[in-house]
């Protein structure tokens, strides 16, 4: 079998090449990414592809099936640049499997193309996916379902699945994720047992996470198993506030919805967080998910809890943990952090 895993080099990617490159009935993995790694692993090809522009077509002939994974988070100043990137981009992987004939198509959507729904129930895949308009995050993985919509319909012949994973941390990403999220003023040492003063317990905060090797077992078998559809994927249990306090040796404090958007909104307009306000809003929105799908369908299982998933989170920042990958470069300490800011937080993609 030969698969084609499309943003090949990131948090997700990493994993799915690592847990194809272990299954025995994969003989052949092409990683394709942007920036070409100087991380190797068995059986893998790397192809240095931009997926707005380059030419899938070539590199999809003959594969048995195409992972598409890559997404760009930044810059969250230039929203038509992750269009491109994201919403062009994917129609552009779409239209290369089918004129590479490829049989199977698994593409990464999220637990954020999901509409506003309930956080006391979990809701299954049927729930809308019409995403949160406030966030472009939301708004690109929604309208590629749409797009997806279209193309089952138009290429029945090929069998499309729809990952709708949490959120997703392994310890080899936590620096990319702080570098996307936090910034650069975030210190290291910070993320400490009984360093930080006290998180914030905002109503309706409500996290579904798992690891990044879970997530990558979910793909490998959507690869290799004739499945078909969306499948939600997340680890237990849900997490809020509260737990993250106990893992961090603090405390909680309320904090009213308006206040936190106001100081998210604060933080990125005077560029000291690349993150959006609006990602606070998608996640104050998103339903907490059903997994009994993946489980029964799939026949998937997380080996990891969610608290084990967002331990490693945790060690990765302090650690400054990365990978030999452009996504997943590990903390460059200060000089690192200075062409962070030199590149602008939250405008560079």
């Amino acid at each position: 079998m030969r698969v084609v895993v499309v943003g090949a080099t990131g948090n997700v990617g990493t994993s799915v090449v690592r847990a194809l490159a272990a299954d025995g009935g994969v003989t052949s993995i092409v990683g394709v990414a942007r920036r070409l790694p100087g991380w190797r692993i068995d059986r893998t090809d790397w192809r240095q592809a931009d997926v707005a522009t380059g030419d899938l077509t070539r590199i999809f002939d003959g594969a048995d099936a195409v992972v598409h994974l890559a997404w760009l988070f930044q810059p969250t100043r230039d929203p038509a640049t992750t269009w491109r990137a994201n919403v062009l981009g994917s129609m552009r992987v779409f239209r290369a499997a089918a004129e590479a004939g490829v049989p199977a198509l698994v593409h990464a959507s999220s637990v954020g193309a999901y509409s506003p729904g309930p956080k006391d129930r979990p809701v299954d895949e049927s729930w809308p996916t019409h995403g949160w308009p406030g966030a472009a995050y939301g708004r690109e993985k929604a309208y590629v379902e749409r797009v997806l919509d279209v193309f089952e319909h138009d290429h029945p012949n090929i069998r499309v699945v729809r990952m709708r994973p949490g959120f997703i941390f392994q310890r080899a990403a936590a620096t990319e994720q702080r570098r996307l999220f936090a910034g650069p003023f975030v210190p290291r040492r910070l993320i400490k047992a009984g360093r930080i003063p006290f998180v914030p317990d905002i109503p309706g905060l409500r996290m579904q996470v798992l690891h990044a090797e879970d997530a990558a077992e979910a793909y490998r078998l959507a690869v290799t198993k004739p499945v078909r559809g969306a499948f939600n994927i997340a680890a237990e249990p849900v997490l809020d506030p509260h737990d993250l306090a106990r893992m961090l040796g603090a405390r909680t404090v309320p904090v009213p919805q308006g206040l936190a958007r106001a100081a998210v909104s604060a933080g990125w307009h005077l560029r000291l967080v690349p993150a959006a306000p609006g990602l606070l809003e998608l996640a104050l929105r998103i339903p907490v998910m059903k997994t009994e799908r993946a489980r029964e369908v799939l026949g998937w299982k997380p080996r990891h809890t969610s608290f084990e998933a967002m331990r490693e989170l945790f060690d990765g920042l302090r650690e400054g943990a990365g990978m030999d990958t452009a996504p997943l470069a590990p903390d460059g300490g200060p000089i690192g952090r200075v062409r962070e800011l030199a590149g602008g937080i939250g405008g560079r993609p």
